[in-house]
């Protein structure tokens, strides 16, 4: 096997790993609305936020890729957020349905 295909082997199995880690993060930000709903606590909270970044900054070996760590993680952080107003809205539709 070529050295291209050997590196597309090595990209295609982390995919297939961040794919299923980023199901787990999503069942678990679930659960995390479900508590929110119940404590009346706000989608954002930017100072959790801000220090799971920072952490999860330091676990990177190579710190060149630490820009480019920060701007991915901030984007799923932003789909997470996203994900629970949605299911927040559709908790509100579904009451606002209700007679």
């Amino acid at each position: 096997m070529d050295e291209l295909q050997e590196a597309r082997k090595v990209i295609d199995r982390a995919d297939e790993e961040l794919t299923r880690l980023f199901e787990e993060r999503f069942e678990a930000v679930r659960r995390i609305v479900a508590y929110k709903r119940a404590h009346g606590l706000p989608v954002l909270d930017s100072g959790r936020e801000a220090v799971i970044l920072e952490a999860n900054r330091k676990r990177l070996a190579d710190k060149a890729f630490d820009s480019y760590f920060e701007a991915w993680y901030r984007e799923m952080l932003k789909q997470s957020r996203r994900f629970q107003e949605d299911l927040l809205a559709e908790d509100a539709e579904g009451q606002t349905g209700q007679s």
